[in-house]
């Protein structure tokens, strides 16, 4: 198998914004927002997200510590061990990204996470009618105060948007991705952002956020591992439901929901309603699945996601159909246990299935690209630099002459040890070696 050649890590990428540029409130939408303001000198400085009678209040003195007034009571939160700063700030933010709240500073022009709180069960952040009232407001020695929709401290899930036939979805000089946007925490205070990248400069630049509305609840979500794909006039979005995930609760689950709109998903911020994509896990015991990865071959949609048979220990799964509404088992890789992101690509004439090998696989199956055919049998591996966490094969090939790109990502912390894990991580890019040299997938299965 000789369709791809190998792999060379070239750059590394780590785009950090807490409020997206050119965006303010209400017009955020969600309950993914932020406000940040540059310190200009001593005193108690204080920024606040009201609606209603509620407030959310970030304030630095000699630390950081949040205040939330709601429900008739006011309470303090603050780190015991994190809230104080190891200098001067530069600047105070505040976010908002689910039901987490979340007060940060910036030193040495590095944002760190000094406090958080959980917000659920007090205020209804998710509520389009509470979100519509929103208000930033900023008091103390402050300037340059800016307010709108929150952006994110890493990036992780890296797909590129695809037409139908699953070629990639270019705009000028940009190949277009969805990513995850990491907040300070994990499942649950991230999102769902497009961008673009340029393959000759390597040059990333966010164009917008995606936000799902579910059939069977109300608000507004921060769903994410989403793939967006052009079929004909319209736009069909396929994500996870990790947006509210909470291991502990009874009953946990993710599913995956599938939004349609002849908007322009490609720029600005989108709220989308959604129904549910359901995905087959005939004789396979499931707890959940996601990772979704849609093509249509000639007149047959092949859904490639993972199935976990508990949280977590998962495997890549492949549904085909007619309709994406009636869609029929065909195969799983049922045996791997740490297997994400499954990915279709043509190879050769040959549609292909594509994964990562998690630390946690068995031996033979640890931090590798495994290459799948569609009967989930693996058929070689990607040669290719495997970075830490579950860096997805997103391979974008040449337009026209130029070297294939492998896009993905690992798990570099940032923000601090209140944000942990979630963060994760840089965007990790690998170029294609030059034509006629040796090539990058090596045949042969793990077992």
């Amino acid at each position: 198998m000789t369709g791809l050649p190998r792999f060379e890590t070239v750059a590394r990428l780590r785009p950090v914004e807490l409020v997206v540029p050119g965006t303010d409130l209400p017009g955020a939408l969600a309950p993914y927002v932020a406000v940040q303001a540059d310190v200009t000198g001593p005193g108690r400085t204080a920024l606040t997200l009201r609606s209603g009678g509620d407030r959310l209040s970030g304030g630095y003195d000699d630390g950081l510590a949040l205040t939330v007034t709601a429900g008739g009571r006011t309470t303090t939160h603050r780190s015991r061990r994190h809230a104080r700063p190891g200098g001067p700030l530069e600047a105070v933010g505040l976010s908002l990204t689910g039901t987490h709240l979340a007060v940060l500073g910036r030193e040495g022009g590095v944002w760190t996470v000094r406090g958080r709180v959980d917000l659920a069960g007090r205020v209804d952040t998710r509520d389009e009618t509470w979100l519509a009232g929103l208000e930033a407001t900023a008091d103390g020695p402050v300037r340059a105060v800016r307010s709108g929709g929150f952006g994110q401290l890493g990036l992780r899930d890296l797909r590129l948007v695809t037409h139908a036939d699953g070629t990639p979805y270019r705009d000028g000089g940009e190949a277009l991705l969805t990513a995850t946007s990491a907040g300070p925490g994990f499942f649950d205070t991230a999102h769902t952002s497009v961008w673009g990248l340029r393959p000759d400069t390597l040059a990333l630049r966010h164009r917008g956020d995606l936000f799902f509305r579910r059939p069977d609840r109300p608000g507004v979500f921060g769903d994410h591992a989403t793939h967006l794909l052009r079929d004909g006039d319209r736009w069909l979005a396929a994500t996870s439901t990790w947006g509210d995930f909470d291991r502990a609760a009874p009953g946990a689950t993710v599913g995956v929901t599938l939004a349609e709109t002849t908007a322009d998903l490609t720029r600005g911020r989108h709220v989308l309603d959604t129904r549910a994509l359901a995905l087959p896990t005939d004789g396979l015991r499931s707890v959940g699945v996601w990772d979704p990865h849609l093509v249509r071959d000639g007149d047959t949609w092949l859904v490639a996601y993972v199935s976990a048979r508990r949280f977590f220990a998962f495997h890549p799964v492949l549904a085909t159909g007619a309709r994406l509404d009636a869609l029929a088992f065909r195969a799983a890789a049922s045996r791997r246990r740490a297997t994400e992101g499954p990915t279709l690509v043509r190879l050769e004439g040959e549609w292909r299935l594509l994964a990562s090998d998690g630390r946690d696989g068995r031996a033979g199956e640890r931090e590798r690209y495994p290459v799948f055919d569609l009967d989930l049998v693996e058929v070689g591996t990607l040669e290719a630099p495997y970075h830490s966490n579950l860096p997805w094969p997103t391979l974008l090939p040449p337009d026209g002459e130029g070297p294939w790109l492998l896009i993905g990502f690992d798990a570099t912390r940032y923000g601090g040890a209140l944000v942990g894990y979630g963060a994760h991580g840089d965007v990790v890019l690998a170029r294609g070696d030059t034509p006629g040299s040796p090539r990058g997938v090596t045949p042969g299965a793990a077992g």
